[in-house]
């Protein structure tokens, strides 16, 4: 057994002089002490509602633009389970009435989801209770994340059904992926800078948005994959039950690696790292991670909070 404590401190002692470990292991560690996998549900259940009335809108304004003889249109509509292939039939019609009621629905629908990211977001950067973002502060600032991934996600649905139209090159393929990772990367460069209520400069949130870019847009276009060739097979056997499952878990996964992008840009700006695997004692990071944990909770002005971490604590769980 000590063999194997003294193996497990020195693996411990490399991964916190080297960056390339250290940074990794920090943000592991934040995400789970943040709780972060219970927020990524949250998100997920939310944005599941949310997504329904999104799609609404979409292939209503779809309906209007494309056209019903547009060659990209089966494509576009095809990207959406069942919804897609309701569109496609005729049972969701491009009339003003739909576009009205399914702009209302995302908006109340869409508020939810907004809201519990920006929840999510001042637990991941420690804002305090007491400097959180007011009602008025937190509507407004949903109101323009809402638009934005309305807009998003027209974009990226156009450009998925660029992408899978049978009748295009590889090169014009690899150019909407490319396309796709931009978008993606505008969207959570926004997303990083309007949800925190921090001051956040554009470099602050570059390292995580390039993070989530790559991670989205790979989750994109398998999910796509997986919803093609999966969940519509599944669908027949299982009914909608196996879609509901599927993108569920899409969501999750999707809200999961945002997160993660998150805590990587908290890591970096705040120099969360090293971190220690096995304390005693505590490395750099440990003392402002803890600090930083203990302030978030405070509720008034004039609380004060005082952490200390001990190289050698009196007592189990002393701080």
């Amino acid at each position: 057994m000590a063999g194997i404590g003294r193996t497990a401190r020195a693996i411990d002692r490399f991964q916190q002089r080297h960056r390339l470990t250290a940074i990794p292991v920090a943000v592991a560690k934040k995400f789970g002490e943040d709780q972060a996998g219970s927020l990524s549900a949250l998100i997920a259940y939310y944005g599941f509602f949310s997504l329904f009335p999104l799609i609404l809108v979409f292939v209503t304004i779809a309906g209007f633009i494309l056209g019903a003889t547009n060659r990209l249109a089966p494509a576009v509509f095809d990207s959406f389970p069942l919804i897609g292939s309701a569109a496609r039939a005729g049972t969701l019609r491009g009339s003003g009435l739909a576009l009205a009621v399914g702009l209302v629905m995302s908006t109340w629908a869409g508020l939810g989801v907004i809201q519990y990211m920006q929840a999510a977001m001042s637990r991941v950067w420690g804002v305090p209770v007491r400097d959180q973002a007011g009602f008025a502060n937190r509507l407004l600032r949903s109101l323009i994340m809402l638009v934005a991934f309305g807009l998003w996600l027209a974009a990226t649905s156009l450009l998925s059904g660029l992408a899978a139209a049978g009748s295009t090159s590889d090169v014009v393929r690899a150019l909407v992926i490319a396309a796709l990772l931009v978008l993606n990367l505008g969207l959570y460069l926004c997303a990083f800078r309007i949800l925190p209520k921090r001051r956040l400069s554009w470099r602050d949130v570059l390292p995580g948005a390039v993070a989530g870019a790559l991670f989205w847009t790979g989750l994109h276009l398998l999910g796509g994959y997986y919803v093609a060739h999966q969940i519509r097979g599944a669908s027949q056997v299982y009914g909608t039950f196996a879609v509901v499952i599927g993108l569920l878990s899409w969501l999750y996964l999707g809200a999961q690696g945002s997160l993660l992008a998150a805590e990587l840009n908290v890591v970096l700006r705040e120099r969360l790292w090293p971190r220690s695997l096995l304390p005693p004692p505590p490395a750099r990071g440990d003392e402002q991670a803890v600090r930083s944990a203990a302030e978030r909770e405070s509720r008034r002005p004039e609380n004060i909070v005082d952490v200390r971490l001990e190289d050698h604590p009196s007592s189990p769980g002393h701080v």
